[in-house]
């Protein structure tokens, strides 16, 4: 018999056949079930990330795993050839996985990707899986603003069976190592980079169950399908009972967990992964198990977490407890449960979770655990539940807070070292009068409204020698503390972002400064009007003053400011002078729309200027119209405490109450400030009558508060003006007519005025309110709107002053342009103005002669400024201003580049500073010399930014 050759082509077709003919697909062998891709940032100075694509399947399965494309989203991509590991799970389930290294050239955001051929046969809610790439995708943002950053990480396998008409849930387990916030929600499953499966539906579409408005697990509404948003928790109530392989049907489902991260106070998307899985539904009479979780925990970082779970299952079936989440990821000590590995009991089964948790754990958001408990049925699907417990760990109390009276009325703090090195700092927090908190159950930081004030945040190292910094002088930033306040302080040290984290607050010291200068009491605003408003000021005399030194009797000059914080541009003026009491009434204000602060100084009776007391304002309210409302919020600048534990309440009083005297003030109400702060709602309930919008409603606030000194009075009552307002108003107010900015476009005199070098310019705005009288008048600030670039999409607000000035101060560049509108009491926004604008005028001159000797005076060729070239008697006008970039080059007089100088690429920048050498580094001999520099310049029209200067430059030596 004759030997023949048999094609191996033809051996291995007919072994594809074979195994497709042996039914495959009977036994539901996919290729790729779930996947996901996570990154990780693994080199602080380059951009080199490490991706791990992790994928689920079927452990049966014959097709070729890792035959995919790895997309690094910047035109790089890796195709086959992977390194795959393969690790057995659950359910006959394996997880694949392989890593790829990449390096990126640039930060921006960068969307990668693992696609591979092909998704499994039959999947019901898309068209024609089979020829439908599995495609997953995860976006990571490289921005220096935001620091470095790595992806969560998923660390709950999708291996779970679902049952027909029984809830199923899947958790993810996403912990983020950073301590970002997460966010969860369902996307459509992709095949490619946007382009989403062939006609998706929700796993929950009515088609897929044969009594749709029964579809619940309860049988009595639709099925719902959910995820939520903070927990990551996917419920199915419950999958259909219409199935399209026998008695079983295959799902696919996709979500994201977006990454966020808290900067300056405001949320960043930092970027997302995606999971993409599917749920194979059974027919099964099973029932789920069940799980018995505690509430949530807080704890405090040492301590130790002992928690006991108890899984059970209604039909009496053996379970399997495991559990999973960040506790078990983080650095230090991890957490640990037992039986590890888990094992089938019970019922009921137990799992014992223990993590004893450190000062490296401690962060804002809660850590998830989440437990899962399996059944063990004779026949048919294992069922699931989850179930999460979130442990928040907090910093502990700092320690040994002392406080000790000083000169010159300041107070100096000292505390111990505090436990955890890895804080970052320690904030100093003051108030006047003793405020009782309960620290505990996760009310780290100061709480609101307990009239405590952040003073200072100090580091804790000290940046030099790197030891503990234990202690503070409050002296209230050098204008010393106020007389006769009782002062008490509190300490919460921070931890760093992005995990973040507080402390509980110290124990409270207190110290009080003497009364040896006056002590305003009252600061009452007596009548409100437009012109003839009226204030009442008070004031204790020194009481506790050297009397030897400083004979009485004393007499005292009260000076006033407008504003509850006047700013530089509003000094104090003397209003009375030589008083001997103790008590004054100023006179002709408008209080209708200014509050007023004073201080008082004295004499003794020598005539000897002695002191000053610290300074006191008006008590202000503010009205914020809304439907069928009024929103009234209230403030005052005093060195007393208007939140006070002894007179919690501020007595709120309006008119149109009395019929007989609609314009009479009446006390409707009061809130206790230490709980409810400074605000209070007028909805009409305390008389059961809804406000009307046609009728404008007049209020006042009366405060209360205290020294907590017993030589002065208490309490101190203090009334605001009265402000009125009209619910539902949605009437803006006028624009401004007439905007101003001081010396605009008289660029050189500004110039001349600064020194060489400098970049802080002041624009100085100003602008009038429109008095027409169809106007509305109850305007509460105005928006300045500002560009830099000119562009009108770029205008944003930069401030919102009450006033009709503003100073944009600690500008690098006087370009730029302002628009500016009104906004009234309710929100509404007049029209904004044409804008103004202001441009640089730059600066750049060459001179034609230097001298590179070494003699120190004109050795460099170098745009004329003083520093640099020893001009005498320069004019600071003429120095380089509001140049970006310069290019210079040097030719002989043949055309021949003998220079060449790139303001970008070189430390001397736009200054060039030539030493006269050509660029082979010889020194180039006397002579006469051509130049051109082509100068890039900040101003407002992108076509004048380019300028070019050329001439001769003469050597001589």
């Amino acid at each position: 018999m004759k030997n023949s050759t048999v094609n191996p082509f033809v051996i291995k077709i007919a072994c594809w056949l074979i195994l497709f003919g042996l039914g495959i697909g009977s036994v539901h062998a996919t290729h790729i079930r779930a996947g996901e891709i996570t990154a990780r940032r693994i080199n602080n100075l380059t951009l080199t990330y490490e991706f791990t694509f992790t994928g689920y399947r079927d452990s049966g399965s014959v097709i070729h795993f890792g035959d995919g494309i790895f997309r690094f989203g910047d035109s790089e991509i890796q195709e086959r050839g992977f390194n795959i590991v393969e690790t057995p799970i659950d359910n006959e389930i394996e997880m694949v996985q392989f890593k790829v290294v990449h390096t990126y050239q640039a930060a921006n955001s960068y969307v990668v990707s693992y696609e591979e051929k092909f998704r499994n046969e039959g999947i019901i809610n898309m068209d024609n899986s089979v020829n439908t790439t599995f495609y997953v995708e995860s976006m990571i943002v490289i921005d220096p603003f935001f620091g470095l950053n790595n992806t969560p990480v998923l660390l709950v396998p999708p291996i779970d069976f679902a049952a027909v008409g029984a809830r199923f849930i899947h958790n993810p387990g996403a912990f983020d190592p950073d301590g970002d916030s997460l966010s969860y929600k369902f996307v459509t499953p992709k095949q490619a980079r946007g382009a989403e499966v062939n006609n998706y539906r929700v796993m929950n579409a009515p088609e897929f169950y044969s009594i749709p408005n029964q579809g619940n697990e309860a049988l009595n509404d639709f099925a719902k399908l959910t995820m939520d948003p903070v927990r990551g928790d996917l419920e199915w109530d419950a999958p259909g009972d219409l199935l399209n392989q026998g008695d079983v049907a295959e799902y696919n489902v996709a979500f994201v967990i977006e990454e966020w991260r808290q900067v300056a106070g405001q949320w960043f998307k930092l970027g997302y992964v995606t999971r993409d899985m599917q749920i194979i539904v059974k027919k099964t009479d099973n029932e789920r198990p069940e799980l018995e979780v505690p509430e949530d925990l807080c704890v405090e970082a040492g301590e130790t977490v002992s928690e006991i779970i108890q899984g059970t299952d209604p039909d009496g079936q053996q379970v399997k407890l495991e559990a999973y989440g960040g506790p078990f990821e983080v650095n230090g000590t991890s957490a640990t449960y037992q039986p590890d590995p888990a094992t089938f009991q019970g019922p009921p089964g137990f799992l014992s979770f223990e993590w004893e948790t450190e000062c490296g754990h401690v962060r804002v958001r809660p850590y998830e655990v989440q437990f899962k408990v399996t059944d063990k049925p004779d026949v048919g699907p294992r069922l699931v539940n989850f179930e999460t417990l979130l442990i928040t760990v907090v910093g502990p109390s700092p320690k040994g807070l002392e406080s000790s009276i000083q000169t010159g009325k300041s107070i100096r703090l000292k505390w111990d070292k505090y436990n955890c090195v890895n804080a970052e700092s320690m904030q100093i927090w003051r108030r006047v009068g003793e405020f009782e908190i309960e620290a505990d159950d996760c009310n780290v930081g100061m709480p609101a409204n307990s009239g405590y004030r952040l003073i200072d945040e100090i580091p804790m190292l000290d940046p030099v020698s790197q030891d503990p910094i234990t202690e503070y002088l409050d002296n209230n930033e050098g204008k010393g503390l106020a007389p006769g306040a009782k002062y008490c302080y509190r300490l919460v040290a921070t931890f760093p972002l992005p995990g973040g984290g507080e402390s509980y607050v110290s124990e409270e010291v207190c110290d009080s400064i003497v009364i040896d200068a006056p002590a305003i009491t009252n600061v009452d605003v007596l009548t409100t009007s437009e012109t003839e408003g009226r204030i009442l000021v008070r004031w204790a005399p020194p009481y506790q003053i050297d009397q030897v030194l400083y004979p009485p009797d004393y007499k005292y000059d009260v000076f006033r400011a407008e504003g509850l914080n006047p700013a530089a541009t509003k000094p104090y003026q003397l209003i009375a002078s030589g008083i001997t009491d103790t008590v004054f009434t100023d006179i002709g204000l408008n209080t209708f729309a200014n509050a007023y602060h004073y201080f008082v100084r004295f004499y003794d009776a020598g005539g000897v200027l002695v002191d000053s007391s610290a300074t006191a304002s008006s008590v202000r309210l503010a009205l914020r119209p809304l439907l069928k409302s009024i929103e009234l919020n209230w403030a005052a600048s005093v060195p007393w405490s208007n939140t006070v534990q002894d007179y919690p309440y501020h007595y709120i009083y309006r008119d149109q109450v009395l019929s007989g005297d609609l314009d009479q003030m009446v006390l409707i109400d009061s809130v206790d400030v230490t709980s409810a702060g400074f605000y209070y709602l007028d909805n009409g309930n305390f008389n059961d009558e809804v406000l009307g919008e046609d009728i404008e409603y007049c209020y006042a606030v009366t405060a209360q508060g205290s020294y907590f000194n017993p030589l002065l009075p208490e309490p101190l009552i203090n009334r605001s003006q009265i402000g009125c307002g009209q619910p539902n108003d949605t009437i803006p107010p006028c624009a401004p007519p007439v905007v101003t900015i001081a010396d605009q476009l008289d660029c050189a005199s500004i110039l001349a005025s600064q020194p060489c070098g400098s970049n802080n310019y002041t624009q100085k705005l100003s602008w009038t309110s429109d008095e027409d009288p169809d106007c509305d008048d109850d305007i509460s600030f105005y928006n300045v709107y500002f560009t830099s670039s000119g562009r009108e999409e770029d205008y944003a607000i930069i401030a919102t002053p009450s006033d009709t000035r503003y100073d944009h101060m600690d500008l690098s560049s006087l370009k730029g342009c302002y628009r500016i509108s009104a906004v009234d009491r309710s929100g509404n926004e007049s029209e904004l103005t044409e804008e103004i604008c202001n441009d640089n005028c730059p600066v750049y001159k060459l001179p034609n002669v230097f001298t590179p000797n070494n003699d120190g005076i004109n050795d460099v060729f170098s745009p004329l400024y003083k520093k640099g070239l020893n001009i005498a008697n320069f004019n600071d006008a003429d120095c380089p201003r509001f140049v970006l970039q310069v290019d210079f080059r040097v030719f002989d007089r043949s055309g021949s580049e003998l220079y060449a100088y790139n303001s970008f690429e070189n430390p001397e920048g736009i200054y060039i500073n030539w030493d006269g050498k050509n660029k082979w580094g010889q020194e180039l001999p006397a002579g006469v010399y051509y130049y051109v520099a082509e100068v890039t310049v900040d101003v407002l029209n992108p076509k004048d930014t380019k300028w070019t200067l050329n001439g001769w430059l003469q050597i001589l030596k």
